[in-house]
């Protein structure tokens, strides 16, 4: 772990940008063991899904770290909410700024949970990330998803370790729809009701395109699942899914090709 240790080694003090997904729950972990002086920075946000935000905190509180939670404010920016191309390279702005006018940032080398997998994919964020000096140490180690979950069970992490990936929620709405905390919120409530009846470690995510609501799954889910069950489970959401499909990373982002 010597690449993973470089960004803490002459660092007076860390901030974690902890999202509460696996990979930065697990850099959070291992920043505390190996420096001294680590404090948590998570956004609240309707795009960020509650259990997300209580994943955050009873870490931070099991690590005895000291966590800043923040209002970035990305949802009153009108350039994010009309959920351009760009859109995640605007809210890692607002929370990259957001991290450095804390005092508790004050002097701090700002962390996050990329690793080296995500590097393949379009990620706008990591362009805020670069603007704004943050470091990636997974990616320094040279540690991908795979790696990284085998780190969280080496630092005793349990059931986070399993954890699927869930990005923000506003990455299920199509490039081009706005976005506001209602809508969401819909989309939270959705998959919370799916994961109810598929299991919390499904794969789920609540697309919404032009003129409909869909719900992808993982293909074995799909597959396997009885699906008027599930509409069944669904009914009376927030948001009325006309179809269930297989799932696809990303499928919410339209790129303009010229």
């Amino acid at each position: 772990m010597t690449g993973m240790r470089a960004a803490l080694d002459h660092a007076p003090r860390v901030a974690v940008a902890v999202s509460g997904g696996v990979d930065s729950l697990t850099l959070l972990a291992f920043a505390t063991r190996h420096h001294g002086d680590v404090r948590a920075f998570h956004a609240e946000s309707a795009a960020v899904p509650p259990e997300a935000t209580a994943r955050t905190r009873d870490l931070a509180s099991a690590l005895g770290v000291e966590l800043v939670l923040l209002d970035v404010g990305e949802l009153r920016d009108t350039r994010y909410a009309s959920n351009p191309l760009d859109r995640c390279y605007i809210c890692k702005s607002h929370l990259y700024r957001g991290i450095a006018a804390s005092p508790a940032a004050r002097g701090a080398v700002v962390l996050s949970g990329t690793n080296r997998d995500d590097l393949g994919d379009f990620r706008p964020g990591l362009r805020a990330a670069d603007e704004h000096g943050v470091r990636h140490p997974f990616v320094e180690a040279g540690l991908g998803k795979a790696e990284v979950r085998e780190l969280a069970r080496a630092l005793g992490l349990g059931a986070l370790a399993e954890l699927p990936a869930q990005p923000c929620l506003a990455s299920r709405v199509e490039t081009g729809i706005a976005i506001d905390a209602a809508l969401l919120r819909a989309i939270d409530d959705v998959e919370r009701r799916a994961r109810a009846h598929l299991g919390e470690g499904a794969v789920v995510r609540c697309r919404v395109r032009a003129g409909r609501a869909e719900l992808e799954l993982e293909e074995s889910s799909v597959q396997g699942v009885l699906l008027p069950a599930l509409l069944t489970a669904l009914h009376g959401a927030a948001l009325e899914i006309e179809r269930i499909v297989p799932y696809r990373r990303g499928s919410a982002f339209l790129r303009v090709v010229d």
